[in-house]
Order: structure tokens, then sequence, then C-alpha cells
């Protein structure tokens, strides 16, 4: 069983694990199938904030005033809601992620795509004040090659994220103590 649920908003946000995972291809499909929409990426045109910014803004489709920078990323993700995928959401599945071990922007790029998905992902927004649109799956799926996913996670521990290793996945999420300390969490799951 994987830690992971992508047709539910439910977190972990961001999921590392081995490629050949039946579950990582079974969910996406399953999120395409209800009227979703699947992304796919290379770790390779990952390698920095432009790099970065400009694989995603090709891939979803950013708007023209995308400001390509990782503010930009969050605004752009965080947009991508019933009007580009009825209402179901999004995953993006990043292939040879193995290439991301000691990138020096992971610990950000981490931060960035749970913190869009946060966004989408729930009914209220940071300050606990209802969105006023409904929720949209997004979730971000890292397929490793040979590294295991665990070898990540000094990499990308901060006190903002919520790192966890679970058999042979790594999951990661916003640390809501950290992002919402006085306020309970109303998120659907």
């Amino acid at each position: 069983m994987t830690p992971f649920d992508v047709p539910k908003p439910k977190a972990p946000w961001v999921v590392f694990g081995p490629r050949e995972t039946v579950e990582f291809e079974e969910q996406a499909l399953a999120l395409r199938a209800a009227g979703g929409r699947v992304y796919e990426l290379q770790a390779r045109d990952l390698r920095d904030e432009v790099s970065t910014c400009e694989a995603f803004a090709r891939a979803v489709g950013a708007p023209g005033y995308f400001g390509w920078n990782w503010d930009a990323l969050v605004d752009c993700l965080d947009d991508l809601h019933d009007q580009l995928t009825g209402g179901v959401g999004i995953v993006v599945l990043v292939h040879g992620a193995d290439e991301l071990l000691g990138a020096n922007h992971l610990r950000v790029l981490m931060s960035s795509l749970c913190l869009a998905a946060d966004r989408t992902n729930t009914e209220v927004d940071s300050d606990g004040e209802p969105r006023g649109r409904p929720v949209v799956i997004e979730h971000f799926l890292f397929l490793l090659d040979e590294v295991r996913a665990e070898e990540f996670k000094v990499e990308i521990e901060d006190p903002d994220l919520a790192v966890a290793v679970e058999g042979d996945f790594l999951t990661v999420a916003l640390n809501l103590t950290v992002w919402r300390p006085s306020i309970s969490d109303p998120r659907v799951h």
C-alpha cells in the first residue's frame, strides 16, 4: 500500500518513489479518467529556478503574465483550477528524478510545490478564510530510477515541510504547525 492517494485532495502533495511503482501510474490514470490532467516532466529540465519555471510553464500552459520565479510558479499552479480540469485536478509526473539529488534548489522547489498544492487542495486560504472556489486535486510524483527515495530526506528537510520516509517512498507536505499554527485545519479529506 502506498502512502498517497492521488485522486483525493489529501496530503502528501509530493511523493518520491521507484519508477516501477504500479500505483503511480494507476492513480495518475484514474485521475485522467475522471477528467483530470496528467503532465509529464523530465528532471533534467529542472536544473535551477529558471529552467524549472520554464518546464512547468510549458507543461501546464502558464499565462502570459507569468513572472518566472518561485512565487509565480506557486501562483500559476494554484490557478490551475476548475476551468482547466473541469474541477478534477492535476498530477505532475517527474521522470528521472534521480538527477535532482544534490540540486541546490531542491528544498525551495519542494516548498513551492507543496504551497501550490496545499492552496488548490484546501477550501480555505492561509488565513483560514473560505477560498470561494472548489477544491481541486494537485499532486507531484517524482519517479526514481536507481536512487532510493530516502536519500532525498536530508536535502529536503526544512521546518516548513513535513518530510517522511514511508517504506520505499518519501512524502512531502507543508508543516501545518508552522503554516497555520493558530488555525484548525478544515481540510477536505
